[in-house]
This record gives structure tokens, C-alpha cells and sequence, in this order.
């Protein structure tokens, strides 16, 4: 190998020794480097190192020792592993139960998710505590057996014993929140279903009971009924009883007011006055609990179908709303009016209305929670009674009374026979007969006596007797007989032909009707005969003799005939002005036999010897006043009824105070029904 070759070579291992030289200076370098990053890094490890060092301590044991403890370890890990992930699914629930639409878009499985919620929160209640429990125990085995640090120990006891302490907030307040939300769909669905029905106005004529409530929709009541027994199952039954009755009963006395039922606040104290009243309140508490009380109870039954004492207190309350305490406190105030016959007319009305919704009434209102509206009832039905039975006993007594009362002063028929005859009907006509006997019936049985119907014909019966006693007594009151006798004619007459083909005069027969019919004609005789009668025989043609001889003394005959008959006429005619006969047909009868009874024979008298006079005498109108048609239009217009004052009467009541305008029984004859 020549020289040449030798250097080549140590050239080339000088520069490999280079290489490799540089090389690991490079590495050097870098790993100078790396260790100037990994100081603080070091540092950050050595200011662990204690913590660690403490995290470790507490498991310091011998094996053997920790081998023991190893299975009481597994037994109360596993329990808590499985409430941990209860706990996952809970939260997982989250965003089904709080999504704005999930109640409305989707019910049934919105309340499947929240009974999934339900049932999770029962297994945590149920097992959150033992499963703590398992651990503390196995916390408390550690510390008693050394087999952890102290420190450590004391640490897990005070967590364990806050998670052994019953929470009710297990779901972090998911239960509440969803169940707040089905309270608002609960309110929603009430509202959306509750509007007010619309009603006809006020005055309207028609039958309010022809309006038919609107059905609630059985998918809305099926809704209702659902989300209450999810919301009744967690403690909320009171809210969704309130609720409920707020927005029922809002509607109900929205319809009601509708209605016009301002006169339940202002009843009037006369009986007259609140006639037309109590009409409206029995149509407009028939419709309130026949059509819209029963509909909610119905209603109410549906949605509190699981819950029948929730349902009846939540149907107090919409009735109270309703306003059906103020319908029985209308019917208190008509017993407070004043009394007087008018008003036996209108308690009769109450218990009637009364006694048609009596079954209504025991099944709407005969639960607990409707007590109050069962005394008001009960109390409102004693008091119709005792103040119909009131009335209606001193009837007779008030009739009596009337004896030694002036009869009127024009010989026209007296009010109290007009209003105990229409009264008297109504009495015993439909439909007051069944109801005063049913009256009648209840309250003699409170004082265990019995009563009929026949008792009730004979009652009224004795009031029509005991008012055609009167009839006498009020004739001799009369100064002039001429006058008692067109009273009696006038009073007599009214009598049969106000009676004739009613009710009372079936029961009174056709025999005492005729009676009164045949007093009727006789009393007309004798009045013609003593008053109207007396006139014909003075214009006698007794005496008077027209020859030559005697024609001077037959003049002065004639005048002082005429003379005589224009006295008499005057006076007869000017005190008969002012008498009346009521009954238009009799007025005009009468008149006509009072111009049969003058006219023919004045006109008989004045053709034979009405020329005397006149063809004599310069001074023949002072005896010839009157022409037969002058006395025929004079007396035809004799008797003819004229406006009379109210209280032509005055009444002497039980108690010795006297009344003016028949209080009790003859004012209000024209508001008879």
C-alpha cells in the first residue's frame, strides 16, 4: 500500500472524529436546553410531591390489612354506583320536562317523562340515605382499624353525614319546575274553555232556560283531569282547587250577571213592587241551577273524577260565586216585605220555585262543603212558610173587620168584595191551590196536626162567607134606603158575575149563585119602586077635567103637577148623579127601566095637557122644563162609574191600629195577576 493511500485515510477518520465531535456537542447543547425547560417544571413536581404524598398516606397499610377491608369496600361502593347513575338519568330528564311546547304539543308523554322523573326521585329518596349510610360505615371501619390518615377520616365522615340528611331538592328543583309548568297548562285550558255565555239582553221576553251552556270538548276535560292528578299526586291539590274555582266561577257569574240580576241587591219593601221581580228571579234561579250549576257540577265531577270531596268543595265554591247565596237572600227580603195579601201571592211564588228545584237542590248542594247553602235553604223554606200560613189566617179576621167600616158613599160595589173574589179564585185556581195546600200541610205537620185540601176549600169559602155577612151590615150603614138598595143591587150582582164559571163558583154552586142573581133583581125592583117609582103618580090625571067649565081649574092642576113632578125630579136626579152602578150592562139596564118607569108617562101627560099651560100662561117654562127626549138623555146617563180615589176604606187590624186604602186586602186588586 503506497504512502498516498495511508493519508487518505487518516483524513478521513480525522473528519469523521470531526463529525462526530460536532455532533455531540450539538447533543449537548440541545440537551442543555431541554434542562434549562425542565426547571421550572421540576420545580412545579417538588411543590407536589407533599400533596401527593398526603393523598397516599391515608391508604398507608400493611396488604394483609387493606385485603380485609377490600370487601366491605365493594358492598357499599356497589349501592352508591348505582345511585350516581340515577342521578345521570335524572339530569338526563332535563330537557324533555323543561321544553316551552313539550305539555301542549305532546301531554300523555310529557307525563310519562315526569313519572320516569317521580320514580327516579323515589329510588334516590329511598336510597341515597342507605347508600351514604354503607359508606360512612366503611369510612368509620377504616378510621377504627388505622387504616387511613385521621385527617382523611374526619374529612369523609362530614361529607357523608350532609348526603344521610333527607333533601327534598334531590333533582336540583326539576320536579318543581315541571310541575309549575303543568300548573300553567292546568290554568291555560281552564281559561281557553271558560268564557262567559252569551246572553239575550236583560228585558228580553224570551226564557233565559232556553240557552244551553257549552260543552267543555272531552279532550279538554281529559287534559284537566290528567294534569290534576299528576299535580294532586305532589301536594298540589289546593292550587288546582283554586284555580279551578277561580276561573269557573268568574264564568258562571259572568253569565249570571248578564242576566240583569241587579234587583238581588234592591229588593223593595212592598209586595206589589216586587211582583214583577219575583218572577224573573224564579225563571233566573232555574236556569242557574238547572242549566249552569249542573253543568259545572257535572264538570266538576269529570275533571276531580278521582277526588269526589275535591270535587264538591270546588263546586261550593263556583256556586257561591255564582251568586246562589244572594237568589236565597232575594227570598228572605220578600218575607221582610210588608204584609198584606198581595204578599201570601208572592211567598206562595218562592216556595213554588222552590219546591220545583227541591230535588236539584239536594243533589247539587247536599254535600259537607255546601252546608251554608243547606241552612240558607232551610231557613229561607221556614219562613215562606210561617209568613204564607201568617197571612193567610188573618184573612178571615181582616174580612171581619171590615163590618163596621162605611161602606162607599156612592153605592158602588167596594173594592174588597172586587179583590177577595179575585183573590179567592186565585186562591183555589191553578197553580196556588196545590201550592198553599202543600204549605198548609208542612206546617201543621211542624205542629203534628193534619190538613187536606178540603180544609183549604172550606178556609176560603169562610172568607167569602164572612164577606157576604157584610153585605147587610154595610146597607143599614146608609143614611138614605133608596141608596142601600142600589148597593145591595150593585154588590149582588158584582158577586154573581164575577164568580159564575170560576173555580170558586163551581165550588160555591149554581144554587148560591142564583141566590145572589135573584137578590140582584130584587133589590132592583124595590129601588125603581121607592125612588124612580114615586114620580109617575104625581103627574095623576086625577081631577083634571078640559071642558070649558072646568079647563081654569085643570090649568092650575096641571101646573101644580108639573111643579110637583120638576121638585122632585130635580132633587132625585141631582142626588142620584152622584151614585154609580160598576158593571156597565146593569148601568144600562137600569137606566132603562128608570125612563120607562118617567119618560112614557111624562110624554102621555105633557100631549094631553102640556097646551094648558103653554097656550095660557106667559110664564110656561117654570112648569114645562123638561121634553120626553131632554128626561130620556138625562136619565140615560145616570149611574155611570167615575174615577174614585184608592183609599175609600179604612182597615182596623188585629192589633187596633187602623190603615187607610185596605192596606191588607183591597188596595192592590188591580195587580192581581
Amino acid at each position: 500500500m503506497g504512502v498516498g493511500e495511508e493519508e487518505g485515510r487518516g483524513m478521513a477518520s480525522l473528519l469523521a472524529a470531526r463529525r462526530a465531535l460536532r455532533a455531540g456537542v450539538e447533543r449537548s447543547r440541545a440537551l442543555s436546553h431541554a434542562l434549562a425547560r425542565a426547571g421550572p417544571r421540576l420545580g412545579e413536581i417538588r411543590a407536589r410531591l407533599p400533596a401527593m404524598e398526603a393523598a397516599v398516606r391515608p391508604i398507608r397499610a400493611p396488604r394483609d390489612a387493606l385485603e380485609g377491608a377490600g370487601e366491605c369496600v365493594d358492598r357499599a361502593v356497589g349501592p352508591a354506583a348505582a345511585v350516581l347513575k340515577v342521578f345521570d338519568a335524572v339530569h338526563g330528564l332535563e330537557p324533555p320536562l323543561l321544553a316551552a311546547s313539550a305539555v301542549a304539543d305532546d301531554l300523555p308523554g310529557y307525563l310519562a317523562v315526569l313519572s320516569r322523573l317521580e320514580e327516579a326521585l323515589h329510588f334516590l329518596s329511598d336510597n341515597c340515605g342507605i347508600a351514604s349510610q354503607w359508606l360512612a360505615d366503611i369510612v368509620e371501619y377504616l378510621g377504627d382499624r388505622s387504616l387511613a390518615d385521621p385527617r382523611f377520616v374526619s374529612d369523609l365522615a362530614e361529607a357523608l353525614s350532609h348526603l344521610k340528611t333527607p333533601s327534598a331538592n334531590l333533582d336540583g328543583g326539576l320536579l318543581a319546575a315541571a310541575l309549575d309548568i303543568l300548573e300553567a297548562e292546568f290554568r291555560h285550558l281552564l281559561t281557553e274553555h271558560s268564557a262567559p255565555l252569551a246572553m239575550k239582553e236583560p228585558n228580553s221576553s224570551s226564557d233565559p232556560g232556553s240557552i244551553t251552556p257549552p260543552r267543555i270538548p272531552a279532550s279538554a276535560v281529559h287534559k284537566l283531569s290528567l294534569i290534576l292528578d299528576r299535580l294532586a299526586a305532589n301536594g298540589r291539590l289546593a292550587t288546582c282547587t283554586a284555580a279551578y274555582a277561580d276561573a269557573r266561577g268568574d264564568t258562571v257569574s259572568a253569565s249570571l250577571r248578564a242576566l240583569g240580576l241587579d234587583y238581588l241587591h234592591d229588593p223593595a219593601e212592598d209586595a206589589q213592587v216586587l211582583t214583577p221581580n219575583v218572577e224573573r228571579w224564579g225563571r233566573h234561579l232555574e236556569f242557574a241551577v238547572r242549566h249552569l250549576l249542573e253543568a259545572e257540577r257535572k264538570l266538576c265531577v269529570a275533571v276531580f273524577e278521582r277526588r269526589p270531596e275535591a270535587a264538591s268543595s270546588c263546586f261550593a265554591e263556583i256556586a257561591s260565586r255564582a251568586g246562589i247565596l244572594d237568589f236565597l237572600k232575594f227570598g228572605r227580603a220578600i218575607c221582610d216585605a210588608r204584609k198584606d195579601p198581595i204578599k201570601l201571592l208572592r211567598l206562595l211564588d218562592v216556595f213554588d220555585s222552590l219546591s220545583k228545584l227541591r230535588m236539584d237542590f239536594n243533589r247539587l248542594f247536599g254535600g259537607k262543603a255546601c252546608v251554608e247553602i243547606q241552612t240558607r235553604t232551610r231557613e229561607l223554606v221556614k219562613r215562606v212558610v210561617d209568613g204564607s200560613v201568617e197571612i193567610f189566617e188573618e184573612l178571615l179576621v181582616q174580612v171581619e173587620l171590615q163590618r163596621n167600616m162605611p161602606p162607599p158613599a156612592d153605592g158602588g160595589v167596594p173594592r174588597i168584595v172586587s179583590f177577595v173574589a179575585k183573590y179567592c179564585n186565585q186562591l183555589l185556581g191553578d197553580p196556588y191551590r196545590s201550592v198553599l195546600t202543600q204549605v198548609l200541610v208542612i206546617h201543621r205537620s211542624w205542629r203534628k196536626e193534619t190538613f187536606n185540601d178540603k180544609m183549604l176549600v172550606d178556609a176560603v169559602l169562610n172568607i167569602v162567607k164572612a164577606l157576604e155577612a157584610n153585605f147587610e151590615a154595610w146597607s143599614k150603614a146608609y143614611e138614605d134606603v133608596t141608596l142601600s138598595y142600589l148597593f145591595m143591587m150593585n154588590t149582588h150582582w158584582h158577586f154573581f158575575k164575577h164568580l159564575k164559571g170560576t173555580k170558586m163558583g163551581e165550588i160555591l154552586g149554581d144554587e148560591w149563585l142564583r141566590e145572589h142573581e135573584q137578590y140582584k133583581d130584587y133589590y132592583s125592583a124595590v129601588f125603581l119602586r121607592e125612588s124612580w117609582g114615586t114620580l109617575a103618580p104625581l103627574l095623576s090625571r086625577e081631577g083634571i077635567i078640559l071642558f070649558s067649565k072646568g079647563r081654569a081649574t085643570a090649568r092650575d092642576l096641571v101646573k101644580q103637577r108639573l111643579k110637583s113632578f120638576n121638585a122632585n125630579f130635580d132633587e132625585m136626579y141631582q142626588k142620584q148623579s152622584a151614585w154609580i152602578i160598576s158593571d156597565r150592562d146593569l148601568q144600562q139596564k137600569t137606566c132603562h127601566l128608570v125612563v120607562q118607569a118617567i119618560v112614557p108617562v111624562y110624554r102621555s101627560f105633557m100631549q094631553n095637557y102640556g097646551p094648558l099651560v103653554d097656550q095660557q100662561d106667559a110664564s110656561a117654562n117654570k112648569y114645562v122644563k123638561f121634553t120626553a127626549e131632554g128626561l130620556d138623555k138625562m136619565l140615560s146617563t145616570l149611574f155611570l162609574p167615575k174615577p174614585r180615589r184608592a183609599g175609600s176604606f179604612q182597615i182596623r187590624h188585629s192589633n187596633g191600629k187602623i190603615t187607610s186604602a185596605m192596606t191588607g186586602l183591597y188596595r192592590s186588586s188591580s195587580t192581581l195577576k
